[in-house]
Protein backbone atom coordinates (compact mmCIF):
# COMPACT_ATOMS: atom_id res chain seq x y z
CA UNK A 1 0.00 0.00 0.00
CA UNK A 2 2.86 2.43 0.75
CA UNK A 3 4.06 2.64 -2.82
CA UNK A 4 0.19 3.52 -4.03
CA UNK A 5 -0.17 7.17 -3.89
CA UNK A 6 -2.35 8.73 -1.44
CA UNK A 7 -4.95 10.47 -4.13
CA UNK A 8 -5.69 6.14 -5.45
CA UNK A 9 -5.89 5.36 -1.51
CA UNK A 10 -8.00 8.03 -0.93
CA UNK A 11 -10.17 6.15 -4.03
CA UNK A 12 -10.16 3.10 -3.43
CA UNK A 13 -11.30 3.71 0.33
CA UNK A 14 -14.24 5.61 -0.73
CA UNK A 15 -15.06 2.87 -3.01
CA UNK A 16 -14.80 0.18 -0.46
CA UNK A 17 -16.85 1.90 2.23
CA UNK A 18 -19.77 2.42 -0.42
CA UNK A 19 -19.43 -1.20 -1.24
CA UNK A 20 -19.18 -2.56 2.45
CA UNK A 21 -21.70 -0.18 3.76
CA UNK A 22 -24.46 -1.79 1.46
CA UNK A 23 -23.84 -4.94 2.60
CA UNK A 24 -22.16 -5.00 5.99
CA UNK A 25 -24.13 -5.67 9.32
CA UNK A 26 -24.71 -2.46 11.47
CA UNK A 27 -21.78 -4.28 14.28
CA UNK A 28 -19.37 -4.36 11.34
CA UNK A 29 -20.21 -0.66 10.49
CA UNK A 30 -19.67 0.44 14.47
CA UNK A 31 -16.41 -1.43 14.68
CA UNK A 32 -15.30 1.15 11.81
CA UNK A 33 -16.99 3.95 13.81
CA UNK A 34 -15.15 3.45 17.05
CA UNK A 35 -11.60 3.14 14.85
CA UNK A 36 -13.24 6.59 13.39
CA UNK A 37 -14.06 8.09 16.62
CA UNK A 38 -10.65 6.89 18.64
CA UNK A 39 -8.58 8.65 15.33
CA UNK A 40 -10.65 11.81 15.10
CA UNK A 41 -10.13 11.99 19.23
CA UNK A 42 -6.15 11.79 18.17
CA UNK A 43 -6.82 13.95 15.50
CA UNK A 44 -8.09 16.91 17.75
CA UNK A 45 -5.22 16.07 20.01
CA UNK A 46 -2.97 16.69 17.35
CA UNK A 47 -3.91 19.45 16.00
CA UNK A 48 -2.34 22.70 18.59
CA UNK A 49 1.02 20.56 18.39
CA UNK A 50 0.81 20.67 14.83
CA UNK A 51 0.05 24.43 14.62
CA UNK A 52 2.81 25.29 16.86
CA UNK A 53 5.63 22.99 15.22
CA UNK A 54 5.10 24.45 11.72
CA UNK A 55 3.99 28.20 12.07
CA UNK A 56 6.26 29.23 14.90
CA UNK A 57 10.02 27.64 13.12
CA UNK A 58 8.40 28.95 10.13
CA UNK A 59 8.01 32.49 11.19
CA UNK A 60 11.05 32.73 13.09
CA UNK A 61 13.14 31.36 9.82
CA UNK A 62 11.16 34.03 7.65
CA UNK A 63 12.20 36.79 10.04
CA UNK A 64 15.77 36.24 9.53
CA UNK A 65 15.70 36.34 5.67
CA UNK A 66 17.15 38.69 3.36
CA UNK A 67 15.41 42.18 3.90
CA UNK A 68 12.72 43.57 1.20
CA UNK A 69 13.41 40.49 -1.35
CA UNK A 70 11.98 38.33 1.47
CA UNK A 71 9.29 41.30 2.55
CA UNK A 72 8.30 41.09 -1.25
CA UNK A 73 7.95 37.63 -2.03
CA UNK A 74 5.97 37.44 1.43
CA UNK A 75 3.88 39.93 0.42
CA UNK A 76 3.19 38.91 -3.05
CA UNK A 77 2.78 35.49 -1.96
CA UNK A 78 0.03 36.25 1.26
CA UNK A 79 -1.60 38.58 -1.28
CA UNK A 80 -1.99 35.54 -4.26
CA UNK A 81 -3.53 33.29 -1.36
CA UNK A 82 -5.71 35.61 -0.02
CA UNK A 83 -7.14 36.77 -3.57
CA UNK A 84 -7.39 33.18 -4.75
CA UNK A 85 -9.86 32.33 -1.41
CA UNK A 86 -12.15 35.22 -1.85
CA UNK A 87 -12.59 34.39 -5.51
CA UNK A 88 -13.42 30.56 -4.38
CA UNK A 89 -16.01 32.38 -1.81
CA UNK A 90 -17.22 34.69 -4.59
CA UNK A 91 -17.14 31.26 -6.92
CA UNK A 92 -18.81 29.27 -4.29
CA UNK A 93 -21.65 31.69 -3.07
CA UNK A 94 -23.00 32.16 -7.00
CA UNK A 95 -22.57 29.00 -8.07
CA UNK A 96 -23.37 26.60 -5.38
CA UNK A 97 -27.02 27.34 -4.97
CA UNK A 98 -27.17 26.45 -9.02
CA UNK A 99 -25.14 23.53 -8.84
CA UNK A 100 -25.72 21.85 -5.54
CA UNK A 101 -29.40 23.16 -4.43
CA UNK A 102 -31.05 19.95 -5.34
CA UNK A 103 -28.42 17.51 -4.51
CA UNK A 104 -27.12 19.23 -0.96
CA UNK A 105 -31.24 19.27 -0.28
CA UNK A 106 -30.95 15.47 -0.19
CA UNK A 107 -28.11 15.23 2.08
CA UNK A 108 -28.57 15.03 5.95
CA UNK A 109 -28.56 17.98 8.01
CA UNK A 110 -26.84 16.31 11.12
CA UNK A 111 -24.68 14.12 9.98
CA UNK A 112 -24.07 12.87 13.36
CA UNK A 113 -28.11 11.79 13.63
CA UNK A 114 -27.76 9.01 10.31
CA UNK A 115 -24.57 7.95 11.36
CA UNK A 116 -23.73 4.91 13.85
CA UNK A 117 -22.02 5.31 16.72
CA UNK A 118 -18.55 3.38 17.89
CA UNK A 119 -19.00 0.87 20.63
CA UNK A 120 -16.52 3.07 23.07
CA UNK A 121 -13.87 5.98 22.52
CA UNK A 122 -11.36 7.25 24.12
CA UNK A 123 -10.99 10.79 25.51
CA UNK A 124 -7.51 12.76 24.30
CA UNK A 125 -7.94 16.34 25.74
CA UNK A 126 -5.41 18.67 23.17
CA UNK A 127 -3.38 20.11 25.39
CA UNK A 128 -4.11 23.63 24.70
CA UNK A 129 -7.20 25.30 22.33
CA UNK A 130 -6.79 26.48 18.90
CA UNK A 131 -6.23 29.90 19.49
CA UNK A 132 -4.17 29.54 22.43
CA UNK A 133 -1.98 27.09 20.27
CA UNK A 134 -2.26 29.95 17.03
CA UNK A 135 -1.42 32.74 19.37
CA UNK A 136 1.46 31.25 20.83
CA UNK A 137 3.10 30.26 17.63
CA UNK A 138 3.19 33.75 16.86
CA UNK A 139 4.81 35.08 19.98
CA UNK A 140 7.19 32.30 19.87
CA UNK A 141 8.10 32.47 15.96
CA UNK A 142 8.35 36.77 16.49
CA UNK A 143 10.45 36.15 19.27
CA UNK A 144 13.13 34.01 17.97
CA UNK A 145 12.99 35.81 15.09
CA UNK A 146 15.05 38.86 17.03
CA UNK A 147 17.75 35.80 17.42
CA UNK A 148 20.51 34.02 15.48
CA UNK A 149 20.72 30.76 15.69
CA UNK A 150 18.53 30.33 19.22
CA UNK A 151 18.58 27.48 21.22
CA UNK A 152 14.57 27.84 20.95
CA UNK A 153 14.68 28.07 17.32
CA UNK A 154 16.54 24.77 16.97
CA UNK A 155 14.38 23.00 19.84
CA UNK A 156 11.40 23.79 17.85
CA UNK A 157 12.78 22.51 14.34
CA UNK A 158 13.80 19.54 16.01
CA UNK A 159 9.57 19.53 17.09
CA UNK A 160 8.68 20.36 13.90
CA UNK A 161 10.91 17.16 12.53
CA UNK A 162 8.83 15.00 15.40
CA UNK A 163 5.23 16.42 14.04
CA UNK A 164 6.16 16.04 10.44
CA UNK A 165 6.87 12.22 11.07
CA UNK A 166 3.66 11.95 13.02
CA UNK A 167 1.85 13.49 10.25
CA UNK A 168 3.68 11.12 7.54
CA UNK A 169 4.09 8.19 9.65
CA UNK A 170 0.56 7.88 11.26
CA UNK A 171 -1.97 10.19 10.43
CA UNK A 172 -1.73 9.90 6.27
CA UNK A 173 -1.69 6.49 6.19
CA UNK A 174 -4.85 6.15 8.30
CA UNK A 175 -6.58 8.79 7.05
CA UNK A 176 -7.62 5.91 3.78
CA UNK A 177 -8.72 3.66 6.87
CA UNK A 178 -10.76 6.74 8.38
CA UNK A 179 -12.12 7.64 5.01
CA UNK A 180 -12.85 3.83 4.62
CA UNK A 181 -15.12 3.87 7.61
CA UNK A 182 -16.81 7.53 6.56
CA UNK A 183 -18.39 6.51 3.48
CA UNK A 184 -19.39 2.83 5.45
CA UNK A 185 -21.20 4.79 8.25
CA UNK A 186 -22.97 7.00 5.91
CA UNK A 187 -23.81 4.55 3.14
CA UNK A 188 -25.90 2.45 5.68
CA UNK A 189 -27.96 5.83 6.40
CA UNK A 190 -28.72 6.28 3.18
CA UNK A 191 -26.82 9.51 2.22
CA UNK A 192 -24.14 8.51 0.58
CA UNK A 193 -24.73 8.81 -3.11
CA UNK A 194 -26.49 13.10 -2.37
CA UNK A 195 -22.43 13.58 -0.92
CA UNK A 196 -21.27 11.75 -3.97
CA UNK A 197 -22.75 13.96 -6.17
CA UNK A 198 -21.84 16.90 -4.55
CA UNK A 199 -18.52 15.90 -4.56
CA UNK A 200 -18.42 15.31 -7.92
CA UNK A 201 -19.62 18.86 -8.55
CA UNK A 202 -17.49 20.31 -6.26
CA UNK A 203 -14.15 18.76 -7.97
CA UNK A 204 -15.45 20.49 -11.86
CA UNK A 205 -16.02 23.53 -10.11
CA UNK A 206 -12.34 23.66 -8.10
CA UNK A 207 -10.64 22.64 -11.30
CA UNK A 208 -12.18 25.32 -13.17
CA UNK A 209 -10.78 28.12 -10.57
CA UNK A 210 -7.46 26.41 -10.78
CA UNK A 211 -7.69 26.98 -14.64
CA UNK A 212 -8.65 30.79 -13.96
CA UNK A 213 -6.05 31.24 -11.37
CA UNK A 214 -2.78 30.30 -13.23
CA UNK A 215 -4.57 32.08 -16.20
CA UNK A 216 -4.75 35.12 -14.28
CA UNK A 217 -1.42 34.95 -12.00
CA UNK A 218 0.80 34.50 -15.56
CA UNK A 219 -1.49 36.91 -17.18
CA UNK A 220 -0.21 39.50 -14.43
CA UNK A 221 3.68 38.27 -15.27
CA UNK A 222 3.39 37.96 -18.83
CA UNK A 223 2.23 41.88 -18.85
CA UNK A 224 5.15 42.82 -16.50
CA UNK A 225 7.64 41.23 -18.71
CA UNK A 226 6.55 41.67 -21.57
CA UNK A 227 5.57 38.13 -22.52
CA UNK A 228 3.20 35.69 -23.96
CA UNK A 229 1.61 34.40 -20.22
CA UNK A 230 0.80 31.46 -21.94
CA UNK A 231 4.07 30.02 -23.17
CA UNK A 232 5.38 30.78 -19.73
CA UNK A 233 2.40 28.76 -18.11
CA UNK A 234 3.26 25.82 -21.01
CA UNK A 235 7.09 26.48 -19.63
CA UNK A 236 6.03 25.47 -15.98
CA UNK A 237 3.78 22.13 -17.09
CA UNK A 238 6.50 19.40 -15.94
CA UNK A 239 6.40 21.26 -12.82
CA UNK A 240 2.77 20.93 -12.78
CA UNK A 241 2.54 17.05 -13.59
CA UNK A 242 5.46 16.25 -11.36
CA UNK A 243 3.17 18.20 -8.78
CA UNK A 244 0.41 15.63 -9.62
CA UNK A 245 2.38 12.43 -8.97
CA UNK A 246 4.19 13.50 -5.66
CA UNK A 247 1.61 15.85 -4.06
CA UNK A 248 4.32 17.82 -2.52
CA UNK A 249 5.14 21.04 -3.27
CA UNK A 250 9.03 20.66 -1.60
CA UNK A 251 9.56 17.57 -3.53
CA UNK A 252 9.04 19.14 -6.63
CA UNK A 253 10.89 22.15 -5.58
CA UNK A 254 13.95 20.85 -8.12
CA UNK A 255 12.03 20.90 -11.00
CA UNK A 256 9.92 24.12 -10.00
CA UNK A 257 13.43 25.44 -9.92
CA UNK A 258 14.73 24.50 -13.33
CA UNK A 259 11.61 25.59 -15.36
CA UNK A 260 11.63 29.14 -13.59
CA UNK A 261 15.10 29.86 -14.81
CA UNK A 262 14.33 28.56 -18.36
CA UNK A 263 10.91 30.62 -18.34
CA UNK A 264 13.32 33.74 -17.83
CA UNK A 265 13.63 34.18 -13.85
CA UNK A 266 17.05 35.58 -12.75
CA UNK A 267 18.98 32.47 -11.09
CA UNK A 268 19.45 34.68 -8.19
CA UNK A 269 15.93 35.41 -7.59
CA UNK A 270 14.70 31.77 -8.55
CA UNK A 271 16.88 29.98 -6.16
CA UNK A 272 15.89 32.42 -3.18
CA UNK A 273 12.19 32.34 -4.03
CA UNK A 274 11.14 29.06 -5.39
CA UNK A 275 11.97 26.99 -2.03
CA UNK A 276 10.46 29.77 0.11
CA UNK A 277 7.41 30.09 -1.97
CA UNK A 278 6.99 26.39 -1.60
CA UNK A 279 5.89 26.32 1.72
CA UNK A 280 4.34 29.62 2.13
CA UNK A 281 2.36 30.35 -0.98
CA UNK A 282 -0.51 28.10 -1.42
CA UNK A 283 -3.33 29.67 -3.42
CA UNK A 284 -4.49 26.40 -5.11
CA UNK A 285 -4.47 24.85 -1.80
CA UNK A 286 -6.46 27.62 -0.30
CA UNK A 287 -9.16 27.56 -3.31
CA UNK A 288 -9.89 23.97 -2.56
CA UNK A 289 -10.46 24.77 1.12
CA UNK A 290 -12.73 27.18 0.69
CA UNK A 291 -14.32 25.30 -1.80
CA UNK A 292 -14.78 22.27 -0.06
CA UNK A 293 -15.22 23.94 3.32
CA UNK A 294 -18.38 25.69 1.89
CA UNK A 295 -19.65 22.83 0.64
CA UNK A 296 -19.58 20.87 3.89
CA UNK A 297 -21.41 23.84 5.10
CA UNK A 298 -24.17 23.30 2.08
CA UNK A 299 -24.40 19.80 3.07
CA UNK A 300 -25.35 20.82 6.69
CA UNK A 301 -27.81 23.19 5.62
CA UNK A 302 -25.60 25.98 6.89
CA UNK A 303 -24.77 29.56 4.85
CA UNK A 304 -21.40 30.45 4.23
CA UNK A 305 -21.36 34.36 4.89
CA UNK A 306 -18.27 36.70 4.36
CA UNK A 307 -17.99 37.57 8.00
CA UNK A 308 -17.45 34.07 8.48
CA UNK A 309 -15.27 33.68 5.44
CA UNK A 310 -13.16 36.37 5.05
CA UNK A 311 -11.38 36.17 8.52
CA UNK A 312 -11.16 32.32 7.91
CA UNK A 313 -9.10 33.44 4.67
CA UNK A 314 -6.76 35.44 5.92
CA UNK A 315 -5.90 33.30 8.76
CA UNK A 316 -5.65 30.41 6.32
CA UNK A 317 -2.86 32.26 4.21
CA UNK A 318 -0.92 32.67 7.77
CA UNK A 319 -1.69 29.26 9.22
CA UNK A 320 -0.02 27.89 5.22
CA UNK A 321 2.72 29.31 6.26
CA UNK A 322 5.57 26.04 6.43
CA UNK A 323 2.39 24.31 5.97
CA UNK A 324 3.91 20.16 6.07
CA UNK A 325 5.41 19.49 2.69
CA UNK A 326 3.08 15.93 2.71
CA UNK A 327 0.66 15.12 1.12
CA UNK A 328 -2.51 16.35 2.94
CA UNK A 329 -0.62 18.40 4.90
CA UNK A 330 -2.95 21.76 3.96
CA UNK A 331 -6.11 20.50 5.33
CA UNK A 332 -4.60 19.11 8.33
CA UNK A 333 -3.19 22.46 9.62
CA UNK A 334 -6.25 24.09 8.76
CA UNK A 335 -8.19 21.78 10.86
CA UNK A 336 -8.23 24.23 13.76
CA UNK A 337 -9.38 26.71 12.07
CA UNK A 338 -12.20 24.97 10.38
CA UNK A 339 -12.96 23.94 13.90
CA UNK A 340 -12.77 27.26 16.21
CA UNK A 341 -13.67 29.80 13.27
CA UNK A 342 -16.11 27.92 11.40
CA UNK A 343 -17.87 25.70 13.59
CA UNK A 344 -16.89 22.07 12.22
CA UNK A 345 -17.92 19.10 14.02
CA UNK A 346 -16.46 16.01 13.84
CA UNK A 347 -18.65 14.77 11.30
CA UNK A 348 -17.78 17.92 8.98
CA UNK A 349 -14.41 17.86 9.49
CA UNK A 350 -14.16 14.19 8.22
CA UNK A 351 -16.34 14.83 5.28
CA UNK A 352 -13.92 17.87 4.86
CA UNK A 353 -10.77 15.67 4.64
CA UNK A 354 -12.67 13.51 2.15
CA UNK A 355 -13.58 15.73 -0.25
CA UNK A 356 -10.17 17.73 0.00
CA UNK A 357 -7.63 15.00 0.30
CA UNK A 358 -9.72 13.49 -3.34
CA UNK A 359 -8.49 16.48 -5.29
CA UNK A 360 -4.92 17.92 -3.03
CA UNK A 361 -2.77 16.88 -5.84
CA UNK A 362 -4.79 19.52 -7.92
CA UNK A 363 -3.66 22.11 -5.67
CA UNK A 364 -0.14 21.30 -4.82
CA UNK A 365 0.21 21.10 -8.82
CA UNK A 366 -1.84 24.70 -9.15
CA UNK A 367 0.77 26.32 -5.61
CA UNK A 368 3.66 25.09 -7.67
CA UNK A 369 3.08 26.61 -11.11
CA UNK A 370 2.08 29.94 -9.30
CA UNK A 371 5.39 29.94 -7.98
CA UNK A 372 6.77 30.03 -10.86
CA UNK A 373 4.70 33.57 -11.77
CA UNK A 374 5.47 34.91 -8.75
CA UNK A 375 9.21 34.36 -8.94
CA UNK A 376 9.07 36.06 -12.06
CA UNK A 377 6.87 38.99 -10.34
CA UNK A 378 9.29 39.52 -7.56
CA UNK A 379 12.23 39.53 -10.35
CA UNK A 380 10.81 42.18 -12.10
CA UNK A 381 10.54 44.62 -9.51
CA UNK A 382 13.86 42.96 -7.58
CA UNK A 383 15.40 44.19 -11.34
CA UNK A 384 13.68 47.69 -11.36
CA UNK A 385 15.01 48.01 -7.79
CA UNK A 386 18.53 47.42 -8.75
CA UNK A 387 18.88 49.81 -12.09
CA UNK A 388 17.15 52.41 -9.77
CA UNK A 389 19.71 52.19 -7.23
CA UNK A 390 22.24 51.63 -9.87
CA UNK A 391 21.25 55.02 -11.20
CA UNK A 392 21.55 57.05 -8.00
CA UNK A 393 25.03 55.55 -7.46
CA UNK A 394 25.83 56.80 -10.95
CA UNK A 395 24.49 59.81 -10.11
CA UNK A 396 25.98 60.79 -6.77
Amino acid sequence: MKKIGLLPRIVIAIALGVAVGSISPEWLIRVAATFNDIFSGFLSFAIPLIIIAFIAPGIGAMGRGAGKALGLTAGVAYASTVIAGLVAFLSATVLYPILLGSQASQAFENPEEALLGGYFGIEMTPVMGIMSALLLSFVLGIGISAFKNSVLQKGLEEFRTIIQKLIEKIIIPLLPIHIFGIFANMTQGGQVSAIINVFLLVFVMIIALHILYLVSIYSTAGALHGKNPFAMLKNMMPAYFTALGTQSSASTIPVTLEQSKKMGVREKTADFCIPLLANIHLAGSTITLVSCAMAVMLIQGETATFTQMFPFILMLGVTMIAAPGVPGGAVVASLGLLESMLGFSGAMTSLMLALYLAQDSLGTATNVTGDGAISSIVDRFTKRSKVKNEAGVKAG
